[in-house]
């Protein structure tokens, strides 16, 4: 990371061997943009993959085969939001207020604690949104 505005954002997609990928800037080039999308669209199929859900779950008809899928689907899209999730919490500005006594123990959550160090990044494919 450069310093000003830039941070690493985790990108809604997995890099080369399903490794994480990372976009670098301020968040308001074209690929945060696109980034910004693929979530919302994915946002949108795990809302309406719950709908089916449930109404599948409402069916005694329904055959063990096809809650299998269901489950595989959820799956995928459980996966999606966890990501969506991560990228979007590791982008929120730190707090500075202590713990309750039950974290006390840990060390305070900032962005960067979210990313390997420099040393590790090779591993992970990033952007520059420059």
């Amino acid at each position: 990371m450069t310093g000003g505005t830039e941070t690493a954002r985790l990108l809604p997609w997995s890099g080369e061997g399903g490794k994480p990928c990372y976009l670098v800037g301020d968040g308001t080039g074209r690929l945060s943009r696109v980034a910004d999308a693929i979530e919302g669209v994915q946002l949108g199929m795990c809302a309406a993959l719950l709908d089916h859900a449930a109404d599948m779950l409402d069916d005694h008809k329904v055959t063990a085969a096809q809650l299998r899928f269901l489950a595989a689907r959820m799956a995928e899209a459980l996966r999606d939001i966890h990501r969506i999730a991560e990228s979007r919490g590791a982008r929120l500005p730190v707090t500075h207020r202590n713990p309750p006594d039950s974290l006390s123990h840990r060390t305070p959550n900032s962005p960067a604690s979210n990313f390997p160090p420099e040393n590790t990044r090779t591993t992970f494919g990033y952007l520059n949104e420059s």
